[in-house]
């Protein structure tokens, strides 16, 4: 079994869902007493959101190219960012080590062209929103054609994810916004919506949508421990 190196911490709310599905994913493929082997790099978020909001993303890279440098030296042999949004730095994070880094959008593409998906809404902080590091690969190397919400929207979609989800709060008018906007995406031929934050899975499911949601937190795990117990 390889070990799985997880850059985590942001939030940590959504780093405890990575540790529960790569463990009950090995758990359920090998038996009842396997678990996954894996490293985890926590930053602490309140850090790496003030950098975000500041718009310091050299000081974010280097952060993030420590913990990857980190990890593979204590053993990692795969490493997977616990978020979308710090995926802007995929590429210097990838180049900073020898082990792979699996992309979040990847497995996440591969489903939606599996269940023969092609034009889909993204739902995520307005930083994976609104640059192309996330909706380019998703539009270059897959093919799909993907949508946003409007700008007053996406202002929503942002607050509620930094200042109730990454805190843990679940709350039921926040959950009825989503659900609104995931319509007007729909009613702009959505056939499909990427949540595209890894803590959005905390309030939304699939009753809460008119289409298929591909949640980018089970998809990116679950294609972890594939590869983690390939021979």
């Amino acid at each position: 079994m390889k070990t799985i190196g997880l850059i985590g911490g942001m939030s940590w709310e959504s780093s405890a869902e990575y540790y529960r599905i790569l463990n009950q994913g090995v758990r359920d493929r090998r038996g009842p007493t396997a678990s996954a082997k894996c490293l985890l790099w926590s930053f602490d978020f309140s850090e790496i959101e003030r950098l975000q909001h500041d718009g310091d993303w050299p000081a974010l890279t280097d952060r993030m190219t420590d913990a990857a440098r980190r990890l593979e030296g204590a053993g990692a042999d795969l490493l997977l960012i616990c978020t979308n949004t710090m995926h802007l730095m995929a590429d210097a994070i990838q180049a900073a080590v020898a082990v792979p880094l699996l992309h979040i959008a990847d497995p996440t593409a591969k489903a939606i062209r599996a269940a023969g998906l092609s034009r889909v809404g993204l739902l995520g902080t307005a930083f994976t929103m609104e640059r192309d590091f996330y909706r380019g690969r998703l539009a270059e190397k897959h093919g799909l054609d993907v949508i946003v919400p409007e700008a007053e929207d996406r202002t929503t979609v942002h607050r509620i994810i930094y200042d109730e989800l990454v805190a843990g709060r679940i709350e039921p008018a926040s959950r009825e916004a989503y659900r609104a906007i995931i319509a007007r995406l729909v009613d702009r031929g959505a056939q499909a919506v990427i949540l595209g934050c890894t803590e959005i899975m905390l309030l939304i499911g699939p009753d809460d949508s008119p289409v298929p949601l591909f949640d980018t937190t089970a998809l990116h795990a679950a294609a972890a421990v594939r590869i983690a117990l390939e021979d």
